[in-house]
């Protein structure tokens, strides 16, 4: 595993822009010693049993030993941060799980529907298009999961990857990621900045909304902007208390999980965050997922929770500052400049 993640490392780098690895000691780490490692690592023990037995076996054995108030030590003792630097920026935002409402059938305000992946969907390569599909050519195939009552809810709905749909007997579904169609994601903020129809570093998800229900032709138009389209699937075994799932397929956890680029990351690693902005975040969390968007060393969502005041929260996160994958220490120093020869 650490040989194929050394190489990914360096295949992830952007064009002309080199890799640099530091092995950091703990009291580096600014607000390590105020966090709550015990929370961090009740949600490490969530998918620790997923990872590769070689590396990380024996650490996740014995994470189950680790009493109360002992995780702290545990981290301390076992594992280095790594800080590992591609020549971008720091950058981190924040994603949620939305609550919707919608309908098992269409009719009245339930128009915007959502699919299951279509089982002849070409695999690693592009297919139908947002636009394409918004346009009917996923009709009468019976793919759809749900109907929902408002196009730019179905829209950021794929932005998140997953979400709980409330239906009008009260009764609730959840639905997670269940692919794409292969097009490269676009921003549509990007494009509203670009069309001076929002100043820079105002185009938040709730500006979209609003603009896209006043405009609601010249609003499909931006939408279909980005032809990635996400398709979904019902998950039924999740309870209603527990968070979605991740991709590692386990639920994951408001303000301890983060989505990361597998490509440098190890999904399930725990990482360390220092975030600038209006709420300064240092935490130790941990990569259960991943995203479209989400690529470089020094790139991560946070999952927020559910429900629309998470929404609102997540929608403010655009942050600077650092992450430090934490690595078992025969793969932290495995990956120092001496290691890289």
């Amino acid at each position: 595993m650490l040989r194929a993640l050394l190489t990914l490392m360096v295949l992830a780098a952007p064009a002309g822009a080199s890799t640099d690895v530091r092995v950091m000691d703990w009291s580096e780490l600014n607000g390590w010693p105020e966090d709550d490692a015990d929370a961090a690592l009740a949600v490490f023990r969530e998918t620790c049993p997923d990872m590769p037995r070689d590396d990380w076996g024996a650490l996740c054995a014995l994470a189950f030993d680790v009493e109360d108030g002992g995780a702290r030590g545990y981290f301390e003792a076992l594992f280095r941060p790594v800080l590992i630097e591609d020549g971008r920026d720091g950058l981190f935002t924040g994603y949620f799980e939305p609550e919707i409402d919608g309908a098992l059938a269409p009719g009245g305000r339930y128009l915007h529907p959502i699919y299951r992946r279509p089982p002849d969907l070409p695999l690693g390569g592009p297919s139908l298009t947002r636009q394409q599909i918004a346009e009917g050519a996923l009709d009468g195939r019976g793919l759809e999961i749900a109907w929902l009552d408002d196009p730019v809810e179905a829209f950021f709905l794929q932005i998140q990857g997953s979400g709980r749909i409330r239906l009008p007997d009260g009764g609730v579904i959840r639905v997670g990621y269940g692919g794409n169609n292969g097009h490269a994601y676009r921003s549509v903020g990007q494009e509203m900045v670009r069309r001076d129809l929002v100043e820079p570093g105002q185009a938040t998800a709730e500006v979209i909304r609003s603009w896209v229900r006043r405009n609601p032709e010249d609003g499909a138009e931006l939408l279909n902007h980005n032809p990635s389209f996400t398709f979904f699937r019902e998950v039924g075994e999740v309870p209603a208390e527990a968070g979605p799932l991740g991709a590692m397929n386990r639920s994951i956890t408001a303000l301890r999980t983060v989505a990361v680029d597998p490509a440098i990351v190890p999904l399930g690693a725990p990482v360390w965050i220092e975030t600038e902005g209006e709420v300064p975040r240092r935490r130790l969390m941990v990569a259960q997922d991943t995203g479209s968007a989400i690529r470089g060393a020094q790139r991560a969502d946070i999952f927020v929770g559910t429900g629309r005041e998470a929404g609102r929260e997540a929608g403010r996160i655009r942050d600077g500052g650092r992450m430090m994958v934490v690595l078992p220490n025969r793969m932290a120093w495995a990956m120092a400049p001496a290691g890289l020869l």
